[in-house]
């Protein structure tokens, strides 16, 4: 059991949104992931620690994306992503909630999420989200740099290969934080 103290944790729960979440995930679906994270995220709420939910959005044009030459390039499906692919899922959010929106794979740069998490006086992520490997990992490796202690939820995270996914909770992950499962965390 790993004990936080609800004022200096938060919950980082990263692009749970509409346009994300319906993709083929593994190893939990995105649905199980959703309905974990919302029992979590009440929890959080209930002790008084705040939840942030992030999102990534881009402009209709996409010219606020990166675009440096990568073997193997994001590809936007014909006509752009759908009106609400950014959405946070129905029923997660809550209006108390810290929303966040990024504009590449991890959640600080470009953002306001490292002021809004201090001046809460967090010292504490507790995180989850998709992709693992790519969202989430980018965003943990910011906040281990930006000096915050880290704990990463493996039944609250998912990719698009359990591969990923293993490769970041056994190789990376506990290099920078501890490794746990949304029951085994409490507050003190």
């Amino acid at each position: 059991m790993i004990v936080l103290d609800p004022q200096s944790t938060a919950l980082v729960l990263i692009d749970l949104q509409k346009g994300i979440v319906g993709r083929s995930l593994e190893p939990y679906s995105g649905e199980q992931i959703i309905q974990k994270s919302k029992t979590l995220a009440e929890r959080f709420r209930t002790a008084g620690a705040p939840v942030v939910l992030v999102n990534v959005r881009f402009s209709a044009d996409f010219k606020d994306a990166l675009r440096q030459p990568v073997d193997q390039p994001n590809v936007l499906p014909p006509g752009g992503y759908p009106a609400d692919f950014s959405e946070i899922v129905t029923g997660l959010g809550r209006p108390e909630d810290l929303f966040v929106t990024k504009r590449q794979w991890g959640a600080f740069y470009g953002t306001d999420l490292d002021l809004q998490l201090r001046r809460r006086g967090v010292r504490t992520i507790v995180l989850g989200g998709v992709a693992t490997n790519m969202g989430v990992e980018s965003t943990a490796r910011q906040a281990w740099e930006f000096g915050y202690s880290l704990v990463f939820l493996e039944d609250l995270t998912s990719s698009l290969g359990v591969d990923m996914h293993r490769f970041a909770f056994e190789k990376i992950f506990p290099r920078i934080g501890r490794v746990s499962h949304s029951e085994n965390v409490g507050f003190s």
